[in-house]
């Protein structure tokens, strides 16, 4: 195929024959498309109707959440108490007050940081003249500690003599999409080397991706890598531990990552030491109870990676709770994606994995070269690099850098999933921009929200995108959780999400696809779910409640802090 995405077909240029090919290509994919979903469902059907999904909460992760709160709010009644001890002392507070004012304002004046942290906490300083500027010199200034940054950093570097870049890709990637090339590079000169080689398959929901998974988990013969946010006791869990432990007892070698806090209140206090003895490597990323002073225990592991034997690899918005296969429903119908490697660019997905390992186990000595395949996958047109990015690389935001060019190169249309819509000024400027250029912008988040006022403030962000001409759709069936972003030549599937904590605080990690098939099937999953979805007016934003006018303002204000 030549790589790019028409929404009709009148927009070629070219020969008759050239129209009729794209037609009939087009013709295909979306008949294998209807019959992937067909055979989907009657998979569904034959073998989960009878699996009962179950919401399962344990005391122990509440009574964590509860000494670690308390941890927390003991700081802050300090903080709080602090003006009421120092009112007696009038002269010299206000004396230390102007000081350190001074200090606040100079310091996040010259901080690395955007200008929505940076008004936040001046905010903060403003609301709460003592409290505010001593919370600010406690967890506003600081970054994590140097040295840890730098063993971080050294840990992630002792990775790199095993990525290699490909020129010769890197040169077919000039002469088929020339587009591409300046995003590809970008990626490149972080350690995100181009694939070729790669047969993708996109999943638009959850349940369709966990199928493969767990088929693919099954027919493991070496090892299997998986790291998740969310790990929850359910029927989905049931399965997955099964098919583990098939593999344990057959010799596989199973790494298993997930966060402390996306797992706290629905796995009980025993289950990583339980995974242990059963011969699943189990590692808990930044145990929370460690960090209640510091700004790192907001640093989570935000990255869904299922590596198979370094030749299958999967991400994508799905976590290891049974909503996200729709086995039960919380706020409707959960829409998730998913996307498989298979071939040369699963290296880039178990690359990102093995760094994750080698800081969640800074005494474990890493094999890079053991996990990976000797396996030499079949030709293909397709391109893709795995990305990823966190809190360490404090000077790029590599992942939001992808996703405001792949807004700025757009020529014809840019479509959007999203959970979650709290931009930056410069975000929303590039998205503005590419309407007056006159690209086809549209944006999906969801009707029913997760969290509510996540979802006032993804409201209250519609305003300056439809007044510009942005289109956004919410999905009337539920909560969408897809986290994708497409224009007419490349793509982006993976875990993240369009605010302010995806792009700076959490781990993130993606894939980004061009001149695939894989494309098509993004695409059609774009104009099918804009069906499903209703069109959400500037009138209509305008026209919204006088209570949440007067709140929302109020709630952006903290916007990087929630």
């Amino acid at each position: 195929m030549n790589g790019t995405i028409h929404s009709e077909p009148k927009e070629l240029t070219g020969s008759r024959e050239l129209r009729r090919d794209y037609k009939e290509r087009k013709d295909s994919l979306k008949q294998d498309y209807k019959e992937q979903k067909q055979e989907i469902k009657a998979y569904k059907e034959a073998s989960m109707t009878n699996v009962k999904g179950r919401i399962k909460t344990h005391m122990s992760g509440f009574l964590h959440a509860i000494i670690v709160g308390l941890l927390v709010l003991v700081q802050f009644l300090i903080i709080l108490y602090l003006p009421l001890f120092l009112h007696q002392y009038t002269v010299i507070f206000y004396a230390v007050l102007e000081a350190f004012s001074f200090f606040v304002a100079v310091g996040l004046t010259n901080a690395n940081k955007n200008a929505s942290y940076k008004v936040a906490w001046l905010s903060i300083a403003l609301l709460l003249p003592v409290s505010g500027h001593v919370m600010y010199f406690l967890w506003g200034r600081k970054n994590p500690r140097k040295k840890r940054i730098e063993r971080t950093l050294a840990r992630f570097e002792e990775s790199f003599p095993y990525i290699h870049d490909n020129p010769e890709v890197n040169k077919e990637l000039e002469e088929t999409i020339p587009a591409a090339v300046k995003m590809s590079r970008y990626m490149g000169y972080f350690k995100f080397p181009l694939y070729k080689n790669t047969k993708m398959k996109y999943y638009p929901m959850g349940e369709d991706t966990f199928r493969d998974i767990f088929d693919d988990i099954a027919a493991a013969k070496k090892y299997v890598f998986l790291n998740f946010f969310i790990v929850a006791e359910g029927a989905l869990w049931d399965m997955l531990h099964e098919i583990l432990i098939e593999k344990v007892q057959e010799g596989v070698e199973i790494v298993f990552i997930y966060d402390d806090f996306g797992a706290m209140f629905r796995t009980d206090k025993e289950f990583c030491e339980r995974l242990n003895k059963e011969g699943i490597r189990t590692m808990v990323f930044n145990p929370i109870h460690r960090y209640t002073d510091k700004i790192i225990m907001n640093y989570r592991t935000h990255q869904k990676i299922v590596v198979i034997d370094g030749e299958i690899g999967y991400t994508g918005g799905f976590n290891i709770a049974d909503e996200y296969a729709n086995l039960i429903q919380r706020f409707g119908t959960w829409k998730d994606c998913g996307i498989r490697l298979e071939g040369d660019g699963v290296w880039g997905l178990a690359m990102t994995f093995l760094q994750m390992w080698s800081i969640c186990d800074r005494k474990a000595t890493m094999n890079y070269q053991k996990y990976k395949s000797d396996v030499r996958f079949p030709t293909s047109d397709a391109f893709c690099h795995a990305i990823s990015d966190g809190p360490i690389q404090q000077d790029e935001n590599v992942i939001e850098s992808v996703y405001k060019q792949i807004i700025s190169d757009a020529e014809k249309f840019v479509y959007i999933m999203t959970p979650y819509l709290i931009l930056e000024e410069h975000m929303v400027l590039t998205l503005v921009e590419a309407v007056k250029r006159g690209v086809d912008v549209r944006i999906i988040t969801p009707n029913i929200p997760d969290k509510k006022q996540i979802k006032l403030l993804t409201n209250y962000n519609y305003g300056p995108l439809l007044k510009e001409g942005v289109k956004i759709y919410e999905y009337t069936p539920g909560f969408i959780h897809s986290k994708v972003i497409i224009n007419e030549f490349c793509g982006v599937v993976g875990t993240v999400n369009m605010d302010y904590r995806s792009f700076y605080l959490h781990y993130e990690n993606a894939v980004w696809a061009c001149n695939s098939s894989v494309l098509i099937d993004i695409y059609e999953d774009f104009i099918e779910t804009f069906r499903e979805s209703a069109e959400y007016t500037y009138e209509e934003w305008l026209n919204r409640p006088v209570r949440y006018k007067i709140y929302q303002p109020l709630l952006n204000l903290l916007s990087t802090l929630v």
